[in-house]
């Protein structure tokens, strides 16, 4: 019963995907809520599922609902709010032990639908609205988590210089929100967002292991008291790249060392033909420990703490990090940009091209052992449209050549260098 595809279905304008596996002792339950990133939602929608995790209906104290897990012989629950392309996501997550491995009475994999199920659709209510008390902290939570960011400056570099990328698109939103917009969410506010939200948003559950597609539909059927109209779908990214200037941005704060961020466009998204070779591109750039970045601007000219650079395929963006010492601002980006250069000149060794497929290879097959990262792997397709198998990447990957790469490097942009220094410079 070993199947490597994931079977499809739909019930209540749920898109369901299930992979039949004995390989795993858990059972893997992901659910995605989508909706397109929007300023006036975008916060709202964030701090919905840290209420939702508080207490439902039949376990309104937070203590009773984490009981139900332990009933569940320790079953994990989690969820994660993020954004792919102009999209905020929100992905809820159980792990649930096969019944088979422990004498439970009954289904664990139904109860564990009906414990999600609830979470979702019947959420701990007083006066016709969410709890007060748990809106104020976990607002407080939330607004923790943003101001937090400043305080990882390797982050907060990174948003930033997406931000300025990115300053008339959605995409510029924090999937988080804005702190300025959390004092005036109430706990009947919220409540409207959150059943406007349960209306609109894409709906995509995922299970792996020991089941069938039938079961699942017939779980959800009973477990998910959802009234929704549509299924709605997702609409890939039209990438366009910029026809302006490069930007250049410099942004004082009380550091030591200096981050230096370049963030670029490109054509190549996930749903494209060259999306491999752009995984190459980037391998080879700087995403691992062999990569152009790493070697010359860290180890051969000892000008960065850190070099690397990464591919968002589902926005069409490739951006680099570096921490570097301030007074080296000038010679690091010189380095770097010769990087890019040597890219484009398909200055790239066999040696490069092999550490590189080898690297994504590994990562590939390593794929395979963790339910999870199978079920990430797949939702790529939901997003992006894209029917491309592990096992169809792997072998585009074997395929590309050196040329290709500078294809690739060809359709990449730079369009914006962010500079994060201290007050005292050098």
């Amino acid at each position: 019963m070993n199947k490597t595809v994931f079977e499809r279905g739909s019930v209540g304008h749920i898109r369901l995907h299930v992979l039949p596996t004995t390989r795993f002792k858990t059972f893997a339950i992901s659910l995605y809520a989508g909706l397109p990133l929007d300023e006036q939602k975008v916060t709202t929608t964030a701090l919905t599922p840290f209420v939702l995790r508080r207490g439902t209906e039949s376990y309104p104290e937070t203590t009773q609902f984490r009981e139900q897990l332990e009933h569940l012989y320790g079953a994990g629950f989690g969820f994660d709010v993020y954004k792919r392309g102009n999209y905020q996501l929100i992905q809820f997550r159980m792990d649930t032990i096969n019944d088979s491995f422990v004498q439970s009475e009954g289904s664990l994999l139904d109860k564990s639908f009906a414990f999600l199920g609830e979470v979702l659709t019947k959420p701990a209510l007083e006066n016709g609205a969410f709890r007060k008390g748990y809106v104020n902290s976990e607002r407080e939570s939330v607004r923790k988590k943003l101001e937090g960011i400043i305080n990882d400056k390797i982050r907060y570099a990174a948003e930033r210089c997406m931000e300025e990328m990115f300053k008339n698109d959605p995409y510029r939103l924090h999937p988080l929100g804005e702190r300025s917009e959390l004092d005036a969410i109430t706990p009947e506010s919220l409540y409207g967002a959150y059943q406007e939200w349960l209306q609109q948003a894409h709906l995509d559950l995922y299970v792996v292991g020991d089941t069938t597609l039938a079961e699942v539909e017939e779980l959800v059927a009973q477990h998910f008291s959802l009234s929704r109209s549509a299924t709605p779908q997702y609409e890939p990214e039209k990438v366009s790249l910029s026809s302006g200037e490069v930007r250049s941005v410099k942004e004082v704060l009380d550091v030591n060392q200096g981050k230096l961020n370049l963030g670029m466009r490109t054509s190549i998204t996930y749903g494209d033909e060259r999306y491999a070779a752009a995984l190459l591109y980037n391998g080879v750039l700087g995403s691992y420990p062999h990569s152009k970045l790493f070697i010359n601007v860290r180890e051969k000219e000892s000008l960065a703490y850190y070099a690397s650079s990464r591919f968002d395929g589902h926005k069409g963006i490739v951006s680099i990090q570096s921490g570097i010492e301030i007074a080296n601002y000038e010679k690091a980006l010189q380095i770097i940009e010769a990087q890019l250069a040597s890219m484009r000149a398909g200055e790239i060794s066999e040696l490069e091209m092999s550490q590189t497929k080898a690297m994504i290879r590994n990562s590939l097959l390593e794929m395979q052992d963790s339910a999870f990262e199978m079920i990430a792997y797949d939702f790529n397709r939901v997003l992006s449209g894209k029917e491309r198998s592990a096992e169809q990447l792997l072998q585009q990957v074997e395929q590309v050549t050196v040329q290709d790469i500078v294809q690739a490097a060809e359709a990449v942009q730079l369009d914006t260098i962010y500079f994060l220094t201290g007050r005292k410079e050098e």
